[in-house]
């Protein structure tokens, strides 16, 4: 049995409007990213603890950290990305989220592909070494990061037992790769999936109007005993999208859509949609 998760910050920066979108779509899960505005990593400890209050009422659960933790440019200090990343631990706790969303850096300008993968390794040991037992570090596969393709996002998770995949269809494509052959090379380590397509031109579109293969991954990721799937539409800009993408911008695809709410309900609409034919 499959079950739906959002980043809900897409259809309203508030997390009362949050809340809104999830019940309105009968989604109960949240992979929490903005806050009222602010990133989950920077909130203060009372503001999460309202959060979780709030979210606990309304009978909604953080099924993951949304975190920016890992989007760092290895040639600034790490102390306060590790800082950073440890609030978020705690925030996890606080929140009661299983599961911290991750990533695995830029590389300095000028390293080899060896003293990159070096660096890389060390971040992430660090990570996986202060992590507890009972939260998961789950990492997206992105564009211009280390882990960008299928092979290096292999070599992190065989290299790292603690860390299991995020799989990003559309950031797949925008890389450039065959989501399906990823999809063959991954799937074995795969904790959940972020539903999000795009075409060839890395336009993000409604799932499954792209070429990334959702409908095919998405019953394959089923079929082998997989149930949430977070939905991620970037379909309308929204607050704190382009801290998101590093300062790139960000094709974004059916523009028609009048509000960041009227977007959010296209992508769940679409998503339901490929479930009613599997």
């Amino acid at each position: 049995m499959y079950k739906l998760c959002a980043f809900a910050d897409e259809s309203s920066p508030a997390i009362v409007g949050q809340i809104d979108a999830l019940k309105r779509n009968g989604i109960s899960l949240l992979e929490i990213r903005g806050v009222d505005g602010q990133n989950i990593k920077d909130i203060s400890l009372e503001k999460a603890k309202e959060v979780r209050k709030m979210l606990d009422d309304a009978g909604i659960s953080v099924w993951s950290m949304g975190s920016p933790i890992g989007k760092h440019h290895l040639e600034r200090d790490f102390e306060p990305h590790m800082d950073d990343y440890k609030r978020i631990v705690e925030y996890a706790y606080v929140l009661g989220a299983k599961r911290i969303r991750m990533f695995s850096f830029y590389a300095a300008p000028g390293d080899s592909a060896e003293a990159t993968e070096e660096k890389v390794f060390e971040g992430l040991r660090r990570f996986c070494d202060y992590a507890p037992d009972d939260i998961i570090l789950c990492h997206e596969n992105e564009k211009k990061i280390y882990a960008e393709t299928p092979e290096t996002c292999l070599k992190i998770l065989k290299a790292f037992p603690k860390m299991r995949a995020i799989f990003d269809p559309a950031n797949f494509v925008q890389c450039g790769v065959d989501t399906l052959h990823a999809w063959d090379m991954l799937k074995d380590y795969v904790d959940y999936m972020h539903i999000k397509d795009a075409i060839a031109d890395g336009t993000v579109v409604p799932a499954g109007l792209g070429i990334g293969n959702v409908p095919a991954i998405v019953k394959d990721y089923l079929a082998r005993g997989g149930s949430v799937m977070t939905l991620e539409p970037h379909l309308n800009a929204f607050t704190g999208l382009d801290k998101l993408e590093d300062g790139e911008s960000v094709k974004q695809g059916f523009s028609v859509y009048k509000t960041n709410e009227e977007s959010f309900d296209a992508a769940v609409s679409a998503l339901k949609g490929i479930l009613a034919n599997i």
